[in-house]
Formats: structure tokens, sequence, C-alpha cells
């Protein structure tokens, strides 16, 4: 269980930088259709480049064959976990400050809670306890930091990144059901192939094309610049291969409800690295007893779950 969660949380340390490059990219009037869709581009090439590497072309091809014998199943998948969630965290960086942003993702924690409800996996009521503990103190962190509040931005950016919390979790579940095979409604996809996470995450990725073509052609962007389509890269690299990878390798390995919850809710250490990011990189405050307050219910909420595993 501790490994859980160390790789839950060095997953957030990668993910945490996804917040800074899209807050950069909205200054800089990049749109968001292409912040969140080119992201994907260059997260396919990576991991084909990964798997060639690592497995050759027959592995690369095993892939594409899982992907079209369950095309339906993961254009679900990946529509929703990869494409849905990313496609409302651009949109949202184009109303609102990075706080809103960050402070409303946290949501996932308890949102992945309700995804299991529906899923029909159960769980101790001390596992509501712990992820509000968490949720608690990723609020003050973030509550510390706001200066100016407003509603419209609240409502622009909070509301479709509180969207995007149940739809991350929901995608990574619907795999996690469909491999375990476990659930009636979902097809069982015994294979091989997804016991390589780099694998998982490109299925994901080639069923989240279909909705970023759908937003291109609706949309109709201007065409991105040169350091849009440069910071969309190295998001792809951080946070699409790194940090999704390091995440789905730790949710492969939990065998219960109770320790995928305990992965879900290290995502909440995004807001510590990027509040260290902002003091090394940005020249930041540093925090204050708020924040301070909200760092600790983090980690006693953490800290919970890892006692409650090994009780």
């Amino acid at each position: 269980m501790i490994r859980l969660i160390f790789l839950g949380i060095l997953s957030g340390a990668f993910f945490s930088t996804t917040f800074i490059l899209n807050e950069a990219m909205s200054l800089e009037g990049g749109d968001w259709v292409w912040s969140a869709s080119l992201r994907y581009v260059f997260m396919t090439l990576f991991l084909i480049l990964i798997i060639l590497l690592s497995g050759g072309m027959k592995q690369l091809r095993e892939v594409f064959h899982l992907f079209f014998s369950h095309w339906k199943f993961w254009i679900t998948a990946g529509g929703i976990g990869f494409g849905g969630f990313y496609a409302l965290i651009c949109f949202a960086a184009d109303f609102s400050p990075g706080w809103v942003i960050a402070a409303t993702w946290q949501f996932t924690i308890v949102a992945s809670l309700f995804i299991f409800l529906a899923l029909g996996r159960s769980f101790p009521k001390k596992i509501w306890f712990f992820s509000s503990l968490i949720f608690l103190g990723v609020v003050l962190v973030n509550l510390s930091q706001i200066e100016d509040f407003n509603l419209g931005a609240l409502m622009l950016g909070g509301l479709p990144v509180g969207i995007a919390a149940f739809c991350y979790p929901f995608g990574n579940q619907l795999v996690w059901e469909a491999q375990n095979g476990t659930h009636k409604k979902l097809p069982r996809i015994r294979s091989g192939v997804l016991n390589n996470v780099f694998n998982k995450v490109l299925l994901m990725t080639l069923g989240s094309f279909p909705l970023w073509i759908c937003l291109v052609l609706i949309t109709r962007p201007p065409p991105p610049s040169l350091s849009q389509v440069i910071n969309t890269s190295l998001v792809a690299l951080f946070s699409g291969v790194f940090a999704t990878s390091i995440f789905l390798f730790a949710r492969n390995r939990a065998s219960n409800s109770n320790e995928l919850a305990a992965v879900d809710a290290t995502q909440s250490s995004e807001v510590i690295f990027a509040l260290l990011g902002g003091l090394v990189f940005l020249g930041a405050a540093p925090p204050n007893w708020e924040s301070v307050m909200g760092l600790v219910l983090i980690l006693v909420g953490l800290g919970f779950f890892l006692r409650y595993q090994e009780t």
C-alpha cells in the first residue's frame, strides 16, 4: 500500500505541470481547443515510440487490434476519461485564474467515491471521512491564495472543472472494471496487452480522438502558435505520458475499492507541488497559516488511508 501511495504522489508531481503550462498558453492567447487536442496528438506519438522501443511492431499491432476489437468501449472510456476531462480543463483556463481550476479539480477525490458507488463498488464509511479531510485541506490551501473573489470566474471556470472531476475517474474506472471483468454491463477485456500501462494509455488516447476531431471541426480555431505547440508537447510528455502512466500503473495494482480510493486521493498532492513550484520558479509568497493547515490536513488524510490499510 505504501508503494501505491508513493506512486500516486509521484504522478501528482507530474500532473501539477498541467495547470502552470495551460495558464501560460491561455495568457498568450492560445485557443483552448488546440491546448487540449494537441496534447493527445503528441501523447500518441510519444506512446507509439515508447511501445516500439520496448515491445516492437508486434506489440503495437496488438494494441491497435485490441482497440478495434472493442472500439465502442475505448471511444466511450477514452472520450470521457481523457477527452471530456481535458477539454473542460482547458476551456476553464480561458475564463478562470489558476486557483479556481486547481481548487475545483480536487473534487475528483470525492467524485471518485460516487463513481465507485455507481458501478456497484462499496467501501467503509471511514473512506468518506478520509477523503473529506483531504478535500478540506485542498480547499484551505487554495482559498488562502484568493485575493479577489469573482463569481463569474467561479461559474465559467469552476463548473467545467467540477464536471471534469467526474469524467477522469469515470473513464479510468471503466477500464479497471473491464480489465477485471466484474461488471455485467461492460465487456470483459482479458488481454495481456492491458498489463502494460503504456498500452492502456495509448488505447484511451486513441479513444479520445473522435471528440478532438469534432471539436476542431465545430469551433474552427485559428492555427496554434509555435509556443503553444511546444507547451502542449511538454504537457503531453510530463502530464500525459509520465503522470498518467504512473497513476494508472498504481490503480492497476490496487486490489480493492479501498486501495483505489487511496490512490485517487493522492491526486491532492498536485496542490502541494503547485505551491512549491510557485515558490521555486515563480517567486510566489510563502504559505500563510491557512495554507499550512491545509497541507497538514492533506497529509493527515493520506496518513489515515495508509493506516487503515495496515490494520
